[in-house]
């Protein structure tokens, strides 16, 4: 989908707290097979400020809620394609600090100015940490957030979990590799991002070596709450 100048408010769900320090927002994309999820994560990290990933324009009344969690203060572009609600947020919230993969600056760029193009990131906070996805020449990013509960692992396009279709669109999002149903890298997802499968298998066995790993939360898909055993199947 084309990026959006202005705030334009899409179908989407509620503010969800999964932790002290930990949101997430589900919202809806229509797309030409059926319509697809898409989420935004929200770190709460220390001095009361918040690094929005995969910012999605909410309705008025989330937003007052999210504002009431902190300060917005960096925003993450995970990748080229999700660029959707980038430019919108950052003229919303002229302080935010724009995050985005070095791999895809031309492309962000395009829609919004990058403050920092990077490899890894602390945000001033040592709970949360933004990584660049080994073996996908620094296209993609990852957030790791630690909580009370344990680690969250946040990802954007490498892996989806879509839900279970019915009838031709379940057929054809499977034969394209979306599953559905399960957690899965989609064919044209890994055509298009992955430069290395090697590395990208390291990435996913490094990830499911994390201490106290409890979840996964992908921008495309339900929560994944076995993530070690995901990341271990989807490496092999």
């Amino acid at each position: 989908m084309k990026p959006n100048e202005t705030w334009k408010v899409m179908p989407h769900g509620d503010i969800e707290q999964l932790a002290d320090n930990l949101y997430t927002v589900e919202g809806k994309l229509p797309m030409p097979l059926a319509e697809t999820s898409r989420r935004m994560t929200i770190a709460k990290l220390a001095g009361n400020q918040l690094a929005i990933y995969s910012a999605i324009a909410l309705d008025e009344v989330r937003m007052a809620k999210l504002e009431a969690l902190g300060k917005p203060r960096f925003l993450i572009v995970p990748s080229a394609i999700h660029r959707l609600d980038a430019k919108p947020w950052k003229l919303r919230y002229p302080q935010l600090e724009v995050i985005a993969p070095a791999g895809a600056r031309d492309e962000v760029c395009e829609v919004v100015s990058i403050d920092t193009p990077i490899v890894d990131h602390v945000l001033g906070d040592p709970r949360v940490r933004i990584d660049a996805v080994h073996g996908t020449d620094r296209r993609e990013l990852a957030m790791i957030v630690e909580t009370p509960t344990g680690k969250t692992l946040v990802v954007n396009d490498l892996i989806f979990n879509m839900p279970p279709y019915k009838g031709i669109v379940r057929l054809a999002l499977r034969v394209l590799g979306f599953g559905p149903g399960h957690p899965t890298m989609p064919k044209l997802v890994k055509r298009k991002l992955v430069a290395n499968e090697n590395e990208v298998k390291a990435q996913l066995r490094e990830w499911a070596a994390l201490d106290r790993l409890e979840r996964i939360l992908p921008s495309h898909g339900a929560a994944i709450e076995n993530p070690r055993e995901t990341l271990l199947k989807l490496a092999a």
